[in-house]
């Protein structure tokens, strides 16, 4: 079994610390978009809060490749959906851990939400 592409250390370091990053769903037309992202257990994931039709979350749904612009780079990623209940608990502690000012908690706690919660995507290198 092929072995799970990860992130170089220097690149996970900077989902980390970094507040967002940019996002380009699938390989059309899409342009990029900020978003929220938390790592876990060296794992890059991402959640989305509309929802919306044609946005960033539901493409990836359709064609799981696209872009993250992030360190001054942009590296080609691919979305893999997550349904663990362990690991969608662990993203939402991460969230609410990593944006915790008192502008961003209530966004935070809405990504906890169980309609945000079902869009748990993580991020890996292609």
């Amino acid at each position: 079994m092929k072995a799970k592409q990860r992130f170089s250390d220097d690149i996970l370091a900077r989902f980390r610390d970094s507040k967002g990053l940019r996002i380009r769903a699938g390989t059309g037309t899409h342009r990029f978009i900020g978003i929220w992202v938390v790592v876990v257990n060296d794992r890059v994931f991402v959640r989305s809060w509309s929802v919306k039709p044609g946005g960033w979350y539901r493409t990836f749904l359709e064609e799981p490749r696209g872009t993250v612009q992030i360190a001054d780079r942009e590296i080609a990623v691919r979305a893999v959906k997550t349904r663990d209940k362990r690991v969608r608990d662990a993203v939402d502690r991460a969230y609410l851990n990593k944006y915790n000012t008192p502008g961003a908690i209530k966004y935070a706690r809405d990504l906890g939400s169980a309609r945000s919660r079902a869009t748990t995507i993580e991020l890996r290198p292609c």
